[in-house]
């Protein structure tokens, strides 16, 4: 328990910044502090956020193109301004940290941001103004602000052991078998500021992967976008905050997604990402997790990607093997939330320290 409140001010716009902070607002809460979240809604956001019972504001919508992404960021920061007058917090924090870099110094607040993802277009966004940035040990880009590195990845906020553990009773209300063979694939949209000129997967290697699963077990896919009519009948079965229930139980992940392809990799799920990111210059987290741990297997051409599948599924120690690499991650990884949360009490409490002024030196 903290010795005095704080007042932390969360800002989040893509679904997976929910789970990230989802344990850190509950404890800084539990603390004595108080929290505000303010969000710039993505496809189910805010339902994840109400799922998990968040209290939250919407300031704006996510635009659908590179000018309406603009003009969103900007209808955002200028209502987050407004909001962040209002609580007066003592730090405000997001990953990323776009908007707080701009906000936080008008309003006399601490910026720190989570990132794992090195974006030129993101540094020079935020340059010089972020206070602390917490990357994890693999990232290899470039930050400003006081960089900070911790032994773990963003996905391990809320699928650490200490926090998650996967409950097949509520997939079973769902009408989900987890001792079917389950294969989940997930469909970017590939519209974030750090995904231009990238693409995922092409259309014939979604047919191709989605014949080949079909006959082997029960599909579902999960799509940034709305599914095509040819793949409406794979759509998820299951509301949007028990996908990690279904992903800790599925034989097999195929994805263009780098934080789904995390997030199956740290639950031991055997995991194969394709996308047009994952060549020589590929980011360092997925890098480690191939190459460290043999969790995922990262691929440009989706010829191999769909070769790699076949072999995952043709042999039946996938399973066991991959729960066997996980425990090593687990073992050399560390809570990402108690990390979070330690970064962000410690800020505010050095925020309201009182400054020491300096003495004038004697002269004789």
């Amino acid at each position: 328990m903290s010795t005095s409140s704080s007042r932390f001010l969360v800002s989040i716009h893509h679904p997976a910044q929910v789970h990230f902070f989802r344990y850190i607002i509950r404890e800084l809460r539990a603390d004595g502090h108080a929290v505000r979240v303010c969000v710039r809604d993505k496809e189910m956001t805010s339902e994840l956020l109400e799922a998990f019972d968040i209290p939250h504001t919407v300031l704006a919508q996510v635009g659908g193109s590179m000018p309406g992404l603009a003009l969103s960021q900007v209808s955002y920061e200028t209502r987050l301004l407004r909001e962040a007058k209002r609580f007066k917090p003592d730090v405000m924090t997001s990953v990323g940290g776009i908007a707080i870099s701009h906000v936080a110094p008008l309003v006399g607040a601490k910026s720190l941001a989570f990132t794992d993802t090195p974006s030129m277009a993101a540094r020079l966004l935020t340059s010089p103004f972020l206070d602390v940035v917490c990357t994890p040990v693999a990232f290899d880009g470039i930050v400003r602000g006081e960089h900070r590195r911790y032994d773990g990845y963003q996905e391990l906020a809320y699928l650490h052991p200490n926090r998650f553990e996967p409950d097949t009773n509520r997939l079973n209300q769902f009408g989900v078998d987890p001792d079917e063979q389950l294969f989940l694939l997930r469909f970017a949209s590939w519209q974030a500021h750090h995904d231009v000129g990238e693409s995922g997967f092409s259309r014939r290697a979604k047919q191709t992967l989605v014949s080949i699963l079909d006959d082997r077990g029960e599909v579902y896919i999960t799509s940034e976008q709305p599914l095509p009519v040819e793949f409406e009948a794979y759509e998820l079965p299951v509301p949007s905050h028990l996908i990690h229930d279904l992903l800790a139980v599925s034989d097999l992940y195929v994805g263009d997604s780098g934080t789904m392809a995390t997030e199956a990799a740290v639950l031991g799920t055997p995991a194969i990402r394709s996308c047009s990111m994952a060549d020589e210059n590929d980011l360092g987290n997925f890098i480690e997790l191939e190459e460290r741990f043999n969790l995922l297997y990262s691929f440009v051409d989706e010829g191999r990607m769909i070769e790699t599948a076949k072999r995952i599924l043709a042999n039946p120690e996938s399973q066991s093997v991959w729960q066997k690499r996980r425990e090593r991650l687990l073992a050399e990884k560390i809570d990402v939330t108690a990390y979070a949360r330690t970064q962000l009490e410690t800020l505010a409490s050095d925020s309201k320290a009182p400054r020491t002024k300096k003495r004038k030196p004697l002269h004789s």
